[in-house]
């Protein structure tokens, strides 16, 4: 995305695998309600992003940070005319674990029960990372991206509650989720899903969005994107991938990945090959210090 007010880099370093980067300005663009797999941490830079939770819109500002924890359905927009710009990390649920169990206390799932925390060090740190990654320089990032979620943890993190017994309605929940990840291409009807499930419509849609907070149809469009950004990463044209995950055409997939992930998929594609590319031709090469001094970076952990 590169308009006269608006622009946006969604790409993955090197040098930090299992980890996302966005950073971008955003003014009338708007995300659609989505989730993630894995956990999202922003840090707005200048103007002010409405995020829309479950429940709640907060407001974040330069200082806050924005702390999402996996599959929670949530949207945003642009709070002030002037739009917002930020620095956004997308780390897997895997890797926010292993730095739980190595700096932290907590036991059993690690999360945050607050959405939005006032904490300027954390921000300017999730800023630096992108700094330090776009500078080349993997030691760096890969130091400062550790510090920033460890800080995280050890001043606003918790143990998540465990979940509770499935009911039957969860049941049916997971079991229209299987049906439609297998017929992503040419889903059912809701009649028909709640027909061959056993249940009625309305039931079925309590049922689906109780469990994953968004009903079948939106979270179907997610796990289209999810799909899409696969085959993209893979090196798939973004017209074979629109196909091939149930979109009518490139121009259906570019509206709903734009609203979900914050870029075009051919910008998105672009990144990808051009990280892999990166990854092939230079093996190893990213432990090297090739920027200035994080004096952050040598301080260690919080």
């Amino acid at each position: 995305m590169n308009t006269a007010e608006e622009w946006a880099r969604h790409w993955q370093y090197p040098g930090l695998p299992g980890l996302d980067l966005l950073r971008a300005r955003y003014v009338s663009h708007a995300f659609a309600r989505h989730s993630h797999e894995g956990f999202v941490f922003g840090a707005v830079r200048g103007g002010i992003e409405d995020v829309v939770m479950p429940g709640e819109t907060i407001r974040a500002r330069p200082g806050t940070v924005v702390m999402i924890n996996p599959e929670v359905p949530h949207a945003a927009h642009a709070g002030v005319p002037e739009g917002w710009s930020y620095a956004t990390l997308y780390p897997s649920a895997r890797l926010v674990a292993e730095i739980a169990a190595e700096t932290t206390t907590l036991r059993g799932t690690a999360g945050f029960a607050e959405t939005i925390v006032e904490d300027p060090e954390t921000s300017l740190l999730i800023q630096e990372v992108h700094r330090a990654a776009e500078q080349g320089n993997a030691l760096a990032a890969d130091s400062l991206f550790r510090i920033a979620v460890a800080r995280l943890l050890r001043r606003h993190g918790q143990s998540l509650p465990t979940r509770a017994p499935v009911s039957a309605g969860a049941r049916t929940a997971a079991a229209a989720k299987a049906v439609l990840q297998e017929r992503l291409a040419e889903p059912p009807s809701l009649e028909e899903l709640a027909r061959d499930l056993g249940t009625s419509p309305f039931a079925l849609l309590r049922a689906f969005k109780g469990v994953y907070g968004l009903p079948p149809h939106t979270w179907l469009t997610g796990e289209r994107v999810r799909r899409a950004r696969l085959l993209l990463e893979a090196g798939t044209a973004p017209a074979q991938a629109a196909v091939t995950v149930g979109f009518t055409d490139q121009p259906h997939l570019n509206r709903h990945f734009t609203r979900i992930v914050g870029v075009t998929p051919g910008a998105y594609r672009k990144e990808r090959l051009r990280a892999a590319h990166l990854r092939e031709r230079v093996p190893g090469a990213y432990g090297e210090e090739r920027a200035r001094t994080y004096k952050n970076a040598e301080a260690g952990p919080p």
